[in-house]
């Protein structure tokens, strides 16, 4: 009797198992029509396993708002992750983001730019190689996107937007001065000519062109065959003669009038949209990433367009490029949740709706396809000339650009470097000299 009430017990306390195994909400994102594979079937159940991702990023309170509501939508298609986001304003956002990676509390998740070289040299990213084609799908992405995101042979980064930069043009401007707007296929001879032009049409206070000796640098020196990073090789991928042709270049412009002076561009500084000159219609002429565009469109009544950055003897030197991206944290107890998050941000159609341009073009065909169709006027120019920019590295390839390791400490020396040439401070040459012998110190001195 005893034995018979012991086999019932052990009966009951398997049924109670197997009720427990076989239950659940089933592989989130899976189809519903019941023809699932033993794989998929395994997965279902792995999927069951409730985890929590941290994921982090810098920017404004739309930025957080709209990122936010692309993670909502993640938990209600994946029911078994649950999200905690965190962002903070881009000053202060890395100090952050470096406290946490020193005391091993950084999140699963978190947004990097053209610094991603600095954390994958500290091997703090995930490699999620691994990943792809499983839980990381990348089939529809733009492969210069993921070369990108590729170091040291680790794909370790998954840009969220692409950007393009080039030429913005106040067409009003140009209108007014009576100038035809130049075309792609132009020549920095040209860009010279026509800034001066501007200047001396519309008169005094009214400039062609910002100075763009350090927005343009990487790009003039691709121009010309060289680069200022060469990832490839772990070195700088210039000399000085190349450094000093580039500001004799922009001394040149400048002297001959075409360009705004060096006081109101510390007052009126480009990167500053709020602040440009191009919204006030003083300036004709500026380098931006096409994804600055539309906020540029919407504070003037001034007809803005974009154009290709003047040509050098390679090319336009301008490919598809990262605008920010996210990476995975080398120590998340959950790497599959990340790839799996990290695939919906990028080929979601729904998230592409919610996030629209606001890091880029979406880096997916069909999801850009997708946004283009539903394109305001300023957003339909980013798309054509995003479009124009890809098809033209089909003949004429360039490399991906990635910043210097010790980036911040190189963009200050630069900047400084074009303010003394531009206050009469020091000579072309000697400016140039100081900004080489610096860069090549910095330089080394960010080496692992």
């Amino acid at each position: 009797m005893k034995r018979k009430s012991l086999w019932i017990g052990i009966l009951a306390l398997m049924m109670v198992v197997l009720s427990a195994c076989s239950g659940g909400t089933g592989s989130p994102g899976a189809s519903n029509s019941g023809n699932t594979s033993n794989n998929e079937q395994n997965d279902a159940t792995e999927s069951t396993e409730q985890v929590e991702l941290r994921v982090m990023w810098w920017g404004d309170q739309k930025r957080a708002d709209i990122t936010n509501q692309a993670l909502k939508l993640f938990e209600k298609k994946y029911p078994n992750v649950k999200i905690v986001g965190e962002f903070a304003p881009s000053t202060g956002y890395f100090d952050k983001l470096n406290t946490q990676l020193a005391s091993g509390t950084a999140p699963d998740v978190f947004f990097l730019g053209g610094n991603v070289v600095d954390y994958a040299m500290k091997d703090v990213l995930l490699d999620l190689t691994p990943y792809v084609g499983q839980e990381l799908n990348l089939t529809d992405m733009d492969q210069t996107m993921v070369q990108y995101g590729t170091l040291n042979d680790k794909l370790v980064h998954i840009s969220a937007g692409a950007n393009a930069r080039g030429v913005i043009i106040n067409k009003s401007m140009f209108d007014r001065a009576g100038i035809p707007v130049p075309q792609d296929g132009w020549n920095w001879e040209e860009y010279a000519a026509i800034s001066k032009q501007i200047t001396d049409k519309l008169g005094s206070g009214y400039y062609g062109t910002y100075n763009l000796a350090v927005d343009g640098m990487d790009i003039g020196l691709k121009q010309n065959g060289k680069q200022l990073y060469d990832m490839a090789n772990g070195t700088l991928g210039f000399e000085e003669a190349d450094a000093l042709k580039w500001f004799q270049y922009w001394d040149a412009t400048s002297k001959a009038g075409g360009v705004v002076p060096a006081e109101l561009q510390v007052s009126n500084p480009p990167g500053d949209t709020s602040k440009s000159l191009i919204i006030t219609g003083k300036v004709a002429m500026s380098l931006i990433p096409s994804n600055q565009f539309a906020a540029h469109q919407s504070l003037t009544q001034d007809e803005l367009i974009m154009v290709q950055l003047p040509r050098g003897d390679k090319g336009t030197g301008v490919v598809f490029e990262s605008s920010q991206g996210l990476s995975g944290y080398a120590k998340t107890k959950h790497p599959k949740e990340v790839a799996q998050l990290m695939s919906f941000f990028i080929n979601d159609p729904e998230v592409a709706k919610i996030l629209r341009s606001d890091r880029g073009v979406p880096v997916t065909a069909s999801n850009r396809a997708l946004l283009e169709g539903e394109a305001s006027a300023a957003d339909k120019i980013v798309y054509d000339y995003t479009s124009r920019v890809s098809k033209a590295t089909e003949t004429e390839p360039f490399a991906v650009s990635y910043n210097p390791p010790g980036n911040t400490e190189y963009s200050k020396l630069a900047e400084s470097t074009m303010y003394e040439i531009g206050f009469g401070r020091k000579s072309v040459g000697e400016a140039v000299s100081a900004f080489y012998s610096g860069t090549v110190k910095i330089f080394n001195n960010n080496q692992e």
